[in-house]
């Protein structure tokens, strides 16, 4: 009976600490505390500060060879050999082709025989007609004989020359467009090749006849400055820059009545052959420069149905929406016509992850290098 009265008293009191445990709930140092609030977004800014800027505008344009030779057959016969590599740079006099000669060689000594006789003729008259043997008319009449002859020489040499078509410019020679075997030179130049020259480059493009007319209405207001500079940018499919400049050569003294536009022209350096004729290309050109301007990158310029706005860092960093109107460009930036004063603090990289009333965390655009860690020491 006492071994069974401690077994009850034991499960009696193991069911009231259990009990307890239960009503006192769980113990503070396992209930969770609340949630650490994540940090601020970081993001990219500019401080906006008035300053000169050169008013630009993209026009599209396309790329042109310096020049163009057109290689051609010049004489009938059976083409025998190409004499270059397709796609290779030639220099001018080079031999590109060989058309068969035999007839011209032939025709080349007939005609240095026929050239010598008049010769031999000539001088016998002259010695004639100094004795009065022969009469002037006989010396004339050999003198006109050997200038046709000699015209014939000439004409046979010159026959055989082009039997082997020569460069006619330095630059890259494209495809051949006859193969050997062909007839080539019969009732017409044949087209052989044609060798365009690429360093330097031209590019065509055209400008809004309007627009210049604006323009000049603001330099004569005074409103903004002409531009000094001739030189050109080249924009590239992406928007990345050529990085050589070029200048402007040409432009049309005459409005194209289909397109209102303006013919200009533009030559850039190519000396790696990247720009090849034919491609599509963007050239920005200065118009005018403009004092105590607010220049803000492109990429920071956000549009809606309301407009144009962009996003400040505002007191305590806080985000703030501000409205703007966009002007022209300076290069890849919009100059601000209204809407900022300058010295605030606009969101360039970001975007986002910023909204207004939120707070950030504002770093120089672009982020300045960061120093190299040193390496931790050894103990």
């Amino acid at each position: 009976m006492k071994r069974w009265s401690a077994l009850l008293l034991i499960v009696f009191l193991a069911a009231c600490g259990e009990g307890e445990n239960k009503a006192a709930g769980p113990s503070p140092a396992m209930t969770p505390g609340p949630a650490a609030a994540p940090p601020p977004a970081e993001v990219e800014v500019i401080t906006v500060t008035p300053g000169s800027a050169t008013i630009t505008q993209d026009l599209p344009g396309r790329l042109m060879a310096y020049r163009t030779a057109q290689v051609r057959a010049r004489v009938e016969g059976i083409l025998e050999r190409r004499l270059f590599v397709e796609g290779s740079d030639v220099k001018a006099g080079t031999a590109l082709f060989r058309i068969d000669a035999r007839t011209y060689r032939t025709a080349l000594a007939a005609a240095e025989a026929e050239h010598a006789a008049a010769q031999a003729a000539f001088d016998r008259t002259e010695k004639l007609v100094n004795v009065q043997y022969m009469s002037r008319q006989n010396l004339d009449s050999a003198a006109a004989r050997l200038k046709q002859t000699a015209a014939a020489l000439a004409r046979a040499r010159l026959d055989l020359e082009n039997a082997v078509p020569p460069a006619p410019i330095s630059g890259r020679i494209g495809r051949a467009l006859v193969t050997e075997g062909a007839l080539v030179g019969r009732g017409e130049a044949t087209h052989l090749a044609t060798i365009e020259q690429i360093d330097p480059i031209r590019v065509e493009f055209t400008q809004s006849h309007a627009d210049m007319q604006r323009l000049q209405q603001a330099i004569r207001a005074g409103q903004q400055k002409k531009a000094d500079s001739a030189e050109v940018e080249l924009v590239l499919d992406g928007g990345a820059l050529y990085p050589m400049k070029g200048r402007l050569r040409f432009a049309d003294l005459a409005v194209d009545p289909a397109s209102g536009a303006v013919l200009l022209r533009a030559e850039f350096p190519n000396p790696h052959r990247e720009l090849l004729p034919g491609a599509f290309v963007r050239v920005r050109f200065p118009q005018a420069s403009v004092e105590a301007a607010l220049r803000v990158p492109q990429r920071a310029v956000m549009s809606g149905p309301q407009g144009h706005s962009v996003l400040l860092v505002g007191p305590e960093d806080k985000v703030v929406a501000r409205p703007v109107r966009i002007g022209a460009m300076a290069g890849a930036d919009f100059i601000i016509g209204e809407g900022l004063a300058g010295g605030e603090r606009v969101i360039v990289n970001g975007l986002q992850k910023a909204r207004p009333g939120a707070v950030v965390k504002p770093v120089p655009w672009p982020p300045t290098a960061r120093p190299a860690e040193k390496p931790a020491e050894k103990s």
